[in-house]
């Protein structure tokens, strides 16, 4: 309906240049315009669920048919109220099956754009993204300890390869929300290693629905940012914040981190995670799935919100049986245990 109220008044002004008529123009066009529209969409409405079962190039002809019809009848009625100029009809045909052609052209590309197969490759492109920057600042935790302390280095790669493993699986699937705080506790483990007491995390999970379904790595690459853009700048011990709740029928995750005007020495960034967990919250969750960034009181923030989806739900929608989501267990080595005791048990929270 917008779009052929648009065309109406581009129309109008083609015909009436003048600010003045083409006011008048424009709803003497829309007295012929919204009753088509209106009825068209009834109709459609009405035999959707059988059109819906015809193959594309017949829909498309029943809507064009339908387009012609009913255009027809709208003008019959208004020539019998009012009198009509030469060839209107022709001329109204004309403009309507126009209107049809380009909504049909411009669905025709929007579904293509969303497509099961282009969304699926937009996610692992994105996915792929994430995982040069991860190895890279675990690494360089890793290397902190090789000479001041190897015993905690070698527990360290395994905790790097226990990290691996999730993020080398296929990341296509929503997953407990159970496990991704697992993977960021991990994370922030190999970095308080390398950044020991200047940093500190504040965990707030009390109120966390842990069978929440969630994108993977959706909070691992904002804790990366955190800690760069944070507690690196800073000489000063620095906190983390990560709060999780369920309000709403919506799951909230709200990260704090220090934030100071000027970077800390550090580049801006080029907010690449940001608009990446953006996109994949919209690539899966739709209009439901937002994030927001502010800062608010010497603390960078981001407020991320979803839908509360479970397995058990999901199961039971598409009639499927329920599958395991959860990570098969890390093999690691027994000798080294101490690494991650030690590192979280750090952690407050």
């Amino acid at each position: 309906m917008l779009a052929v109220n648009a065309f109406a008044a581009v129309a109008a002004l083609v015909r009436e240049p003048n600010p003045g008529q083409w006011i008048s123009q424009w709803l003497e066009t829309m007295a012929t315009v919204e009753p088509h529209l209106i009825a068209e969409l009834a109709i459609l409405y009405a035999i959707a669920p059988w059109l819906t079962r015809q193959s594309y190039r017949m829909g498309a002809l029943l809507v064009g048919v339908l387009t012609i019809g009913v255009g027809v009848g709208v003008q019959s009625l208004v020539a019998r109220e009012l009198p009509q100029a030469p060839y209107a009809l022709a001329r109204y045909l004309v403009f309507a099956l126009l209107a049809y052609a380009v909504l049909l052209g411009y669905f025709g590309l929007r579904a293509k754009a969303l497509s099961p197969a282009i969304a699926e490759s937009r996610l692992q492109a994105l996915q792929a993204r994430i995982r040069p920057h991860f190895l890279f600042n675990s690494i360089n935790a890793v290397l902190s300890l090789v000479r001041s302390d190897p015993k905690r280095a070698e527990g360290a790669l395994l905790d790097m390869a226990d990290l691996f493993r999730v993020l080398m699986r296929d990341n296509r699937e929503l997953v407990p929300l159970s496990e991704e705080i697992e993977l960021c506790q991990q994370y922030l483990a190999l970095e308080k290693l390398r950044l020991t007491d200047r940093l500190q995390v504040d965990w707030h999970l009390n109120s966390m629905p842990s069978d929440a379904l969630v994108p993977p790595l959706l909070l691992q690459p904002l804790l990366e940012n955190a800690v760069y853009h944070g507690i690196e700048p800073s000489s000063e011990p620095g906190v983390i914040s990560i709060n999780i709740f369920y309000r709403g029928g919506e799951v909230h995750a709200i990260l704090r981190n220090p934030y100071k005007a000027n970077g800390g020495g550090h580049h801006a960034g080029n907010k690449m995670a940001i608009g990446n967990i953006r996109e994949r919250l919209k690539l899966h969750f739709d209009a439901e799935g937002t994030l927001e960034s502010r800062v608010r009181d010497a603390a960078y923030e981001v407020h991320i919100r979803m839908p509360y989806r479970t397995a058990a739900a999901s199961s039971a929608a598409t009639g499927e049986p329920l599958r395991s989501l959860a990570k098969p267990a890390a093999r690691r080595d027994e000798s080294a245990p101490a690494l991650r005791d030690a590192s979280t048990g750090a952690l407050r929270g």
